[in-house]
């Protein structure tokens, strides 16, 4: 997806429009009892406007009732509002999905023939080809060929993705198109649940399914509601006592209405409205991020995570070693050493050989030579020799041969020429390893010449954003194949906790386990068939778009742009998803009690009153608010306008920072504690003010 398409304003009119629409369709009562909280709230508007028009029918119209039934609506709507926003920017994610799910023809192969058909035809297990120019059908896997594919439609990323059969790179996926060359493609999903499909279906929400907390969240809500459903509910035998102590006349007894907007108001209705709109926005965040979470509790448990395991090579690292200094051996000078490292690089299209090249010109400005004067021929570099060359024919028509590669492979290359291996020589590889690097040793016929310094470079700042993950209690382990010494320098440098080399599959594996036997929460990433069985084993999986389709199914997420540090930035979404409802319960409650010590003596007036209609409990009426009946409308239209307001903050999440949960828990009780205190306060006064105006 593109920028444009992920970034949806929440003031967009179209998205705002619908969202209103959305909120008249979910006062389906089928609808609102999935949130009980509000579900009380539409019971409560219910009656009330039921006694509304009862009163009507007897000529005795209330317009303090009306007022209150008309705001119970509207805060049952603004609860529907902010779920049908968070989905409504979801849903407009979606469309721009959907576009990309053509219905195209497919030339599925039968047999050796080769036959069109339309791709919602095609079942799993079927074969297509697709040439240069066609539009993948359905998901896959390459099992034949090599290609270009254009992937802009899912990652937004123009630039093309090389697809092949065999390795770590053979997923494909319908909606994408391949530019050059030819594939087979075995299908490898049914038709309605292809990756584009399943999507979409989390995008919209239709899926989504409430995670392990907001149940829990919810059953603590719902108690807390029925505990003041039976405070409220003992109310008018306390007033009517009263009322009969001071000799009132007991019509003066608490209503119905004003018990029902005073349960509705002390009640935790504001997490109640925006607790769903939190989950959904979580999953919107990650999507700006090119990442699609497969659960609400997959979000919630990257959180909750506390260890972290990344590979080395593309997410420490940058993943490609880069020349950076040459040692020459005792009788050689560097600029000797640079010519043939240069000389034997010049064929060699890896990273690696063209740091080379560019590092001998660079440094000592040695430039490319005629190849065809001097009859070179390359060697490439393979598994069994583990070095790479070229032989060349110098001027006296002597066949001079150059070499570079591992230490031992040269070793045996100069032995063979009957030339001396230097300690020397020896000891500046060892020394090299110890600090990380990779020594290539260069000889030219039966001479070492000397060491080039290969270092795969750790990524600019990740060694502050492990800091900050330290600082979150996460602990970072990275796994590498390399040897321990290199391993436990590049884990120095990085600033990593922990590390595993020489890493087989089955010990990450085992690892995982282990954490997880100690109580710790896993995350990790891959993108090989072999990566599955720890995707499937950690807590937050993350599966790379451009892996294998077993990497995609057995993890619980999947990255759309296949960038390895991705899994540091869904952790940050997690804990914010989880600080945006820490925060916003936290001013919930702190509000409802504000409410009730606000609005209890402000209805409490009369009681024992004298001739003035003042009586002693008026001395409790602290926020001086003209009336009963204002104080109840005050705090009804409040209650009703906090949910409205805190949509936006729902949405967004509360700003993110890399503290421990402690520091979090503090900061929410000062800021949303405190301030769910005091809010209720100003905004029921000034409300009450306009009202009596």
């Amino acid at each position: 997806m593109s920028a444009k398409q992920k970034n949806t304003s929440f003031f967009n009119k179209k998205i705002m429009l619908q969202a209103a629409k959305d909120s008249f369709k979910k006062l389906n009562p089928a609808l609102l009892i999935k949130n009980p909280v509000i579900f009380m709230v539409a019971i409560g508007a219910a009656l009330t406007t039921l006694i509304v028009f009862g009163g009507l029918f007897r000529g005795e119209f209330s317009s303090f009732n009306f007022q209150i039934a008309i705001w119970l609506w509207f805060t049952v709507l603004f609860a529907n509002f902010s779920e049908a926003i968070a989905e409504g920017r979801g849903k407009a994610q979606a469309d721009s999905l959907r576009k990309n799910k053509t219905q195209t023809k497919a030339r599925k192969m039968e047999g050796t023939q080769e036959i069109s058909v339309s791709a919602t035809e095609l079942k799993k297990g079927d074969v297509v080809v697709c040439e240069t120019g066609d539009v993948i059908p359905s998901d896959g896997e390459v099992i034949e060929g090599i290609a270009s594919v254009d992937e802009s439609a899912i990652t937004g990323e123009s630039a093309p993705v090389i697809r092949e059969s065999g390795g770590d790179r053979s997923a494909v996926t319908g909606g994408t198109k391949v530019i050059s060359d030819r594939i087979l493609i075995r299908i490898t999903s049914e038709q309605g649940n292809t990756f584009i499909d399943r999507m979409i279906a989390l995008v919209e929400g239709a899926k989504r399914q409430k995670t392990p907390n907001e149940i829990a969240l919810s059953i603590l809500l719902s108690g807390l509601s029925i505990i003041f459903l039976l405070a409220v509910v003992t109310l008018p035998a306390f007033f009517g006592y009263s009322l009969s102590a001071s000799g009132l006349p007991l019509t003066q007894n608490l209503t119905l209405p004003v018990l029902i907007a005073l349960l509705v108001c002390l009640i935790p209705t504001t997490i109640g409205g925006l607790l769903s709109a939190i989950g959904i926005s979580g999953m919107d965040r990650l999507l700006q991020r090119n990442v699609i979470a497969t659960s609400g509790r997959a979000i919630e448990a990257a959180g909750d995570v506390d260890v972290l395991l990344l590979d080395k090579t593309g997410t420490i690292t940058l993943g490609n070693r880069m020349a950076t200094d040459f040692v020459p051996a005792e009788g050689v000078t560097v600029e000797e050493l640079a010519d043939a490292a240069q000389f034997s690089s010049l064929s060699d299209e890896t990273p690696e050989g063209r740091s080379i090249v560019v590092l001998a010109k660079e440094k000592f400005n040695i430039r490319g030579r005629d190849v065809h004067q001097l009859q070179a021929v390359f060697l490439p570099f393979t598994a069994q020799t583990k070095m790479s060359g070229v032989d060349f024919k110098s001027a006296n028509g002597k066949i001079h041969h150059i070499r570079k590669g591992s230490s031992e492979a040269i070793r045996v290359f100069v032995e063979e020429h009957n030339g001396y291996y230097s300690p020397q020589v020896q000891a500046v590889v060892s020394d090299l390893a110890r600090k990380g690097a990779t020594p290539l040793v260069v000889a030219e016929d039966n001479k070492v010449l000397g060491v080039i310094y290969l270092k795969d470079i750790v990524k600019g700042g990740i060694k502050r954003r492990f800091e900050e993950l330290r600082r979150m209690g996460i602990k970072t382990v990275m796994i590498t194949g390399d040897n321990a010494l290199t391993a436990a320098a590049i884990a120095a440098e990085a600033g990593v906790d922990d590390f595993m080399a020489e890493a087989k599959p089955e010990d990450k594996l085992r690892r995982i386990r282990e954490e997880q036997a100690n109580g710790h929460l896993v995350g990790m990433i891959g993108d090989g068939t072999n990566d599955a069985p720890a995707l499937a084993q950690a807590d937050i999986g993350i599966a790379m778009n451009s892996g294998t389709q077993a990497a995609r199914e057995a993890g619980n997420m999947v990255d759309l742009d296949s960038n390895p540090t991705k899994l540091i930035e869904v952790v940050e979404v997690g804990k914010q998803l989880l600080m945006t409802r820490g925060a916003l319960t936290t001013f919930s409650i702190a509000n409802d009690v504000a409410k009730y010590f606000a609005i209890i003596p402000a209805i409490a007036l009369s009681l024992y009153s004298g001739g003035n209609g003042v009586g002693p409990l008026s001395a409790l009426n602290v926020m001086g608010l003209g009336s009963p009946q204002s104080a109840i409308l005050s705090a009804i239209i409040f209650n009703a306008l906090i949910i409205m307001m805190l949509v936006p903050l729902a949405l967004k999440g509360v700003r993110y920072k890399p503290v421990s949960a402690n520091v979090i828990l503090m900061r929410n009780l000062l800021i949303y504690g405190a301030g769910g205190l005091i809010a209720p306060f100003i905004g029921i006064k000034l409300i009450d003010i306009l009202i009596n105006m």
